[in-house]
């Protein structure tokens, strides 16, 4: 059986460079595949902040790339030459400039489908653990502690109401998740939900009505930032904020403000606006529940996404439409225009 070759810093042009923690780069469906294709596989891990500046040393020899949070700005994909895929190993493409990549011929792809019900599990259990208090009291028992009434009491998600800000494929499953709850589900979303088991807001309405709200917003210029002092302003005293979508969606300071003032009683955070929050106060408050923008990974989730990643660079790479394209109007590149049947 075909064996992956991996390739340096200095090696062949035909090289793919992985940023994706823990690729199977021996796998049958992913480096192997890979290699099959006569493709080189160059493994260089996200395991923190990385900077343009670096990103562009790696790929600045690759013709794809199957990737983490990694930004490919402007002048990544503009130093970028041989660069014609960018296999995105989830669905968030905050970290790339799309209209660069069309603009530079480079082909970016998801892998949707494949990890909203492992998100909604991960927010439903962040919900718990704040209101249980799971982090507090695991610390305190490891103290020699056994804290386990009034003030060190934890809270009931049951007759609650959960505020869901955003209301897509992750949204509804949250939503479906807490019906065993009992619990009143709000949603403020732009597009009128169809369940008749949730109940329409405002966002200001339903900041104001619930004891939970949960972010499932994507990083856009208007949500950017979305919730704010004012926002968090209007939350119930005690109420809980939980963030499964994008860290800069939250003003961070205006977060450990609420939480450090006992306006809000906690957080449950899975993003941030810097990965990893190296420095950040939310760090060293105890009524934060943090996990380390893992919502969406499983076993089964990783599996997935990484070998639809790898069939979208070699789909890419061989001349083929890929599935789940995220700049259609790379088709119509000259790069790609005659192999794929678009363009003059």
């Amino acid at each position: 059986m075909d064996k992956a070759r991996y390739a340096t810093a200095d090696g062949p042009e035909r090289q793919v460079v992985v940023t994706w923690p823990d690729y199977d780069a021996d796998g049958d469906q992913m480096g192997r595949a890979l290699a099959r294709e006569g493709l080189a596989v160059r493994l260089a891990p996200k395991l923190g902040a990385r900077t343009p500046l670096e990103v562009r040393a790696l790929v600045q020899n690759a013709v794809g790339a199957i990737v983490s949070t990694d930004p490919f700005d402007a002048g990544v994909l503009a130093n970028s030459p041989t660069l014609r895929v960018i296999a995105r190993v989830g669905v968030g493409l905050d970290s790339i400039d799309l209209d660069a990549a069309t603009a530079h011929g480079v082909a970016v792809t998801v892998t949707p489908g494949v990890n909203e019900a492992t998100v909604a599990d991960h927010t439903v259990a962040l919900m718990l653990a704040a209101l249980r208090r799971i982090c507090e009291h695991d610390a305190a028992v490891r103290r020699g502690e056994w804290n386990r009434t009034g003030e060190h009491a934890a809270w009931l998600l049951s007759g609650s109401t959960v505020g869901l800000v955003g209301f897509g494929h992750i949204g509804r499953i949250v939503a479906e998740r807490l019906r065993g709850f009992d619990v009143r589900v709000a949603v403020a979303d732009p597009v009128e939900p169809r369940d008749p088991a949730v109940e329409p807001m405002s966002l200001d309405a339903l900041l104001a009505a619930s004891n939970v709200v949960s972010l499932h917003v994507p990083l856009l210029p208007t949500t950017r930032g979305l919730i704010g002092a004012r926002e968090l302003a209007l939350m119930p005293p005690g109420a809980i904020l939980v963030n499964t979508a994008r860290g800069a969606v939250v003003d961070e300071e205006a977060l450990a403000d609420a939480l450090e003032s006992g306006r809000l009683r906690a957080a449950a955070l899975d993003v941030f606006a810097d990965e990893p929050p190296i420095g950040s106060r939310l760090l060293g408050l105890p009524n934060v529940v943090l996990s380390p923008h893992v919502a969406g990974l499983s076993t089964t989730s990783v599996r997935d996404m990484t070998r639809r990643a790898t069939a979208s660079v070699i789909d890419v790479l061989r001349g083929r439409a890929p599935a789940h394209l995220a700049n259609p109007d790379v088709l119509d590149h000259a790069t790609f225009a005659r192999a794929w049947g678009h363009g003059g």
